[in-house]
């Protein structure tokens, strides 16, 4: 074997090259082009010399979404993404990682992501469907960021107030960042995403995302988002586009006829102030509603979109619905396993976060790819396969092929896939249930204010 310069992207692609079957390398899932393609759509392509060009940029990023234990400068050093100096170091200054950076902006990540995520998400959709329909599911959550003032301005928080004299406004907590996203469900690949200020509805958010589900599909959500504005638009700005949700308490609805036992189809009249703000809704949806109830709970009410009972049957509606908890899962993985638990984007600027966002979307959806992979290779469910094994196992490699000389890998790599085997998790015990309960309560200190410009604690 020729020697390899021990640099992150040549140590990965020789080993990729070496062994594909049994290296999980995430490199490979990303087309080089389009890193370059983003680059150059965005306007941020590196045209002098530089000694942390653009493209290395993307990688420190992927890897700060990846390495979360280590600071940004170690990431750098871990992954080698500096050219070498005139000297031939490669040690480089934070203040040089913050200007490349800026110099990249958030463009070409969210490029990157979107690019990539409609090739990935689809086509693992398109592989597994229900009934001719692409499964996907969509909702929200919130991720902390940083507590800069920069951040606390554009992002807000959860809990506000003013002072007396109602002047000041008086936010609590960390700064909280929303996101959206639509989740192919059998294997939890991202297909598109948006986020924002905490204050702006996540409704909002989804609406701009219905253009990215494709045609012949059926979205899963939860009933937060049972409201005309939301649902007719998804219904008719596309071809056999459809929802599954669960009715609220409130929820009413007029019976055309009856379908069968717990079966009925039922008609929606949409309100005068929803029309008035979209003019283009219709008076009137018709929709299908399935009683369920699983034993130990209380009754539920399904509506859907899918109103032809022969060809959509009510049985495998009622189990289906429960795919819906996959993007729950997705979010765990994301906050509780990629972020460590910190649940903290650590990006100062809205800018900076903004960028880190579509970096950690981007390496979530790199991961999920490679599970996919394994799982095909044990004829498994994208399901089966142990997310934080996976995780673990991909960052170990990737600290592995910037440390380790060529003469190191076949030993490495020998035993790849016999380790592999243990990500593959049991099947999962349908009736087990978990209650919304804790262990332990938090903790009963006060909460820590935000300084004021004075420098002094808002009270």
């Amino acid at each position: 074997m020729a020697p390899v310069q021990e640099t992150f992207t040549e140590a990965l692609e020789f080993t990729s090259e070496f062994t594909p079957r049994a290296f999980p390398n995430l490199t490979k899932h990303l087309d080089p082009a389009w890193v370059e393609e983003a680059l150059l759509a965005t306007g941020t392509a590196t045209l002098r010399k530089r000694r942390l060009p653009a493209e290395q940029t993307v990688w420190l990023l992927l890897g700060m979404a990846l390495l979360r234990d280590l600071p940004i400068t170690a990431v750098a050093r871990q992954l080698d993404v500096a050219l070498p100096a005139a000297d031939g170091s490669r040690t480089v200054a934070s203040s040089a990682l913050t200007q490349a950076r800026v110099r990249l902006g958030p463009d070409p990540m969210e490029w990157l992501f979107l690019r990539s995520s409609e090739e990935w998400a689809h086509r693992s959709a398109d592989s597994d469907r229900w009934r001719g329909l692409a499964l996907y599911g969509v909702d929200g959550t919130t991720l902390r960021t940083a507590d800069s003032p920069e951040n606390r301005e554009h992002f807000g928080s959860q809990d506000s107030g003013r002072h007396e004299g109602g002047r000041d406004e008086r936010q609590n907590g960390y700064p909280l960042l929303r996101l959206v996203v639509v989740m192919a469900l059998r294997s939890h690949l991202l297909a598109s995403a948006a986020f924002g200020p905490y204050a702006t509805d996540e409704r909002t958010y989804a609406a701009s995302l219905w253009e990215t589900v494709p045609d012949d599909s059926l979205v899963l959500m939860d009933r937060h988002y049972l409201s005309a504005n939301v649902l007719v638009p998804l219904m008719t700005r596309g071809n056999e586009r459809h929802w599954l949700t669960r009715a609220k308490s409130t929820t009413k609805f007029r019976l055309i006829r009856r379908l069968g036992p717990g079966d009925e189809l039922v008609e929606f009249e949409v309100s005068r102030k929803a029309r008035r703000k979209d003019p283009s809704l219709p008076t009137h949806f018709d929709a299908r509603a399935i009683k369920y109830q699983r034993k130990g709970y209380k009754p539920q009410l399904l509506l859907t979109s899918l109103i032809d009972a022969q060809r959509y049957p009510a049985n495998e509606l009622r189990a289906l619905y429960h795919e819906r908890w996959e993007i729950e899962l997705g979010f765990g993985e994301l906050k509780t396993d990629m972020l460590e638990r910190l649940e903290t984007i650590r990006s100062k600027t809205p800018t900076a976060v903004e960028q880190e966002m579509w970096g950690l979307l981007i390496a979530y959806n790199l991961i999920r790819l490679e599970m996919q992979r394994i799982a095909a290779e044990f004829e498994v469910a994208p399901t089966r396969i142990s997310f934080v094994a996976s995780l673990r196992h991909c960052v170990e490699q990737w600290h592995f092929a910037t440390m380790a000389s060529p003469g190191t890998l076949p030993g490495r790599l020998a035993t790849a896939t016999d380790r592999m085997r243990t990500f593959v998790l049991p099947l999962r015990r349908k009736e087990r249930v978990f209650p919304r309960e804790v262990k332990i309560k938090m903790s009963n200190y006060g909460r820590k204010l935000p300084k004021s410009s004075s420098g002094n604690r808002v009270k």
